[in-house]
């Protein structure tokens, strides 16, 4: 008697599964990767009516970019060595006798900012005129754009808008003349691109440039930095320091500045000025000085008995980094227990008497090295 119903129930069933479009979900919904990085996204039928046929898209239905595969079967999209052109949604499209089913997945590529300028430059203009220089960057996350000039660190005031920086003169003076720096910076990375700009002048106004905009010295030497000057009358060239006087052991000869036996403190930005009758003109250098390490070790002697703690520090000044190496000397290596770490520090939770001797703290740059010695006496 119940044949009937049970077959009309089952004759149900067979008819909503062979009757239904495909059902998809897709993993992950949203991915964000490096450049370079590889990334997949699974495909999954959840129910439909076999046989389901797969196809991965763009969603601009353009065709997928040859770093796109699909694997076998359909199901699987994987995106190897990534590039910001992988942006994107992406479609994966079921079909079957009853119909079609879309899911989508995002994906997001970082990368490093790229940077345009217009014009590219040198730029040679006349004193007087109006100048401006367009600096356009992309990146993924949106990069953050500022212009300074060489040698100096002051963030210039420029005008931003639809992701273009620009730098503006209303009008060019000789002192503009320089290398400008647009530099974009994201969490991926910073990118600078230089413009020369050289202003010509008019009416016989100077115009300086030096031999070297950027120097990196070692401390004692002897250093020299040149300045000409173009300008009718001839204009007299003068050398200053920016926010400090010039090191007393200078002198300045037909333009040339020499420093003896420089220091760390006289690093900083030179100033080269041209001037005559008509106006003056300004051109920079910026000038690092580095030194090798001077090491010294707190203490120098140390006193304590077995089963004291022995805790020594061997500092450095010197241009950083700076590294530090313990040894015993007379011993091939350091007593057991002995811990040495990254900042200069020697340590010993439990001194026994063999632990005396003489230790030597090295500290090295990439210019030189220096040592220092501390001994240490262990008497019960």
């Amino acid at each position: 008697m119940d044949f009937l119903p049970r077959l009309l129930i089952l004759s149900s069933i067979l008819y909503s599964v062979c009757g239904q479009a495909p059902v998809l979900s897709v993993e992950p919904r949203t991915a964000t990767v490096r450049q370079g990085e590889s990334v997949s996204f699974r495909c999954q039928v959840r129910s439909g009516a076999p046989p389901v046929q797969l196809e991965w898209r763009r969603a601009n239905n353009q065709a997928l970019q040859d770093n796109a595969k699909v694997g076998p079967g359909g199901s699987v999209l994987t995106v190897a060595n990534s590039r910001p052109a992988n942006q994107g949604q992406y479609r994966c499209v079921a079909t079957n006798s009853a119909g079609r089913s879309i899911a989508t997945a995002a994906l997001n590529v970082k990368y490093a900012p790229k940077v345009q300028l217009t014009p590219p430059g040198p730029l040679r203009v006349r004193m007087g005129v109006p100048v401006s220089v367009e600096c356009r960057a992309t990146g993924r996350p949106r990069p953050k754009m500022t212009w300074k000039r060489q040698g100096s660190t002051l963030q210039l005031v420029t005008m931003e808008a639809n992701d273009v920086n620009t730098i503006q003169w209303p009008v060019v003076h000789p002192e503009d003349s320089g290398v400008y720096i647009c530099q974009a910076e994201n969490s991926e990375g910073v990118t600078e691109v230089k413009v020369d700009i050289i202003v010509e002048g008019g009416l016989g106004a100077p115009v300086a440039s030096v031999s070297a905009t950027e120097m990196t010295v070692v401390e004692g030497h002897t250093v020299t930095m040149a300045c000409v000057a173009t300008g009718s009358p001839t204009p007299v060239i003068t050398w200053s320091k920016l926010r400090a006087p010039l090191p007393w052991k200078h002198t300045v000869v037909d333009g040339v500045l020499t420093l003896t036996s420089v220091g760390r403190q006289d690093s900083g930005q030179y100033i080269c000025n041209a001037t005559n009758m008509h106006g003056y003109s300004e051109a920079y250098t910026q000038m690092e000085v580095e030194s090798p390490p001077y090491a010294t070790c707190m203490p120098e002697q140390l006193k304590l008995q077995p089963g004291d703690a022995m805790q020594v520090q061997c500092l450095a000044h010197g241009t950083h980094p700076i590294g530090f190496e313990w040894s015993r000397i007379g011993r091939a290596s350091l007593p057991p227990g002995a811990q040495a770490t990254r900042d200069g520090r020697l340590f010993i939770a439990s001194v026994k008497q063999s632990d005396s001797g003489t230790y030597k703290c090295v500290a090295t740059n990439h210019i030189g090295s220096s040592e220092a010695l501390v001994k240490v006496v262990i008497k019960a």
